[in-house]
């Protein structure tokens, strides 16, 4: 995938953070092809259309990593590793009631799952306010109730229009009313940590008791580490579900927040993802830069 011509390796490159995904799913998806090659910094300023130089940038501001680091990061190898180094950790973690290193991020996202009875409304009576908006992950379509973020899905080959419908599909009796100002704080809190208050974030999801049991797992893995879908299956005591469990996490609609981006395949393969393999990369190599 190429970023165009507009991409001057000349001029400084944009500090938009759309502008700098599409580099990073550019980069991604260059590497991922040539992954034998093992293609040199030089060769990688060339498919995307920048300078060494503002490439470094590129990625010093995007990860806070150098484009080398961010290379290792997306080998298979490093993935292997990191399913071993964590495995023992969240296990630990997890068989505490989570007083581990994930407790922060589980303290934070709390899930409230809807009523039979309310799952048979459809979400009459209910009011979902919508906004799109920039992410570190190119632009995604959020949407709020006053009990919680009940829809967030990045935008793939779909337009805003289509994941609009898509959301009202989700709750067809709820009344949609566009609210940029006031979702843009709820994405505040969602992806900027400094603008979060002393207050969860909550999720309000409909889904399948399954489904759920699997969500709340998701949210006990911590950024920057990494489990398998059999992990997750021995986690809720459903050892031999390990394809359910993958199709609970497929049906996934909060992005980001419950972190499917953060399972793997047992043999380090990424397994997947609804918003595209090279954007789950994307979310991995970033959270590994944020801890770094």
């Amino acid at each position: 995938m190429s970023i165009g011509s507009s991409a001057n390796s000349g001029k400084p490159i944009s500090r938009d953070p759309l502008n700098d995904y599409q580099r990073i799913e550019a980069a991604i998806e260059y590497l991922r092809a040539n992954a034998k090659q093992q293609p040199s910094l030089a060769e990688l300023s060339q498919a995307i259309h920048l300078s060494e130089y503002h490439l470094q940038r590129l990625f010093a501001r995007w990860a806070g990593i150098s484009p080398k680091r961010f290379i290792q990061l997306l080998t298979l190898e490093h993935a292997k590793s990191q399913l071993a180094r964590s495995a023992d950790l969240l296990t630990a973690s997890y068989e505490a009631g989570l007083s581990g290193p994930g407790r922060l991020h589980d303290l934070f996202v709390t899930i409230e799952a809807v009523t039979p009875g309310e799952f048979k409304a459809r979400g009459e009576s209910l009011e979902i306010r919508y906004g799109l908006h920039p992410t570190p992950f190119g632009e995604c379509l959020i949407g709020t109730t006053k009990r919680g973020v009940c829809f967030l899905e990045f935008l793939t080959h779909e337009s805003a229009a289509s994941l609009l419908s898509k959301l009202q599909q989700r709750w067809p009796a709820a009344v949609l009313r566009a609210d940029q100002a006031g979702t843009a704080l709820t994405m505040q809190a969602i992806f900027n940590s400094s603008k979060r208050s002393a207050n969860s974030l909550h999720l309000f999801l409909q889904g399948t008791n399954f489904q759920i049991q699997v969500w709340r797992a998701l949210l006990r893995i911590p950024p920057g580490h990494v489990c398998s879908y059999a992990d997750v299956a021995q986690w809720i005591d459903r050892p031999k579900a390990g394809r359910a469990v993958g199709s609970a996490i497929g049906a996934n609609p909060i992005a980001w927040l419950i972190p499917c981006h953060r399972v793997l395949r047992s043999d380090g393969q990424l397994g997947g993802y609804h918003w595209g393999e090279t954007r789950k990369q994307a979310c991995l190599a970033w959270e590994a830069g944020q801890k770094a």
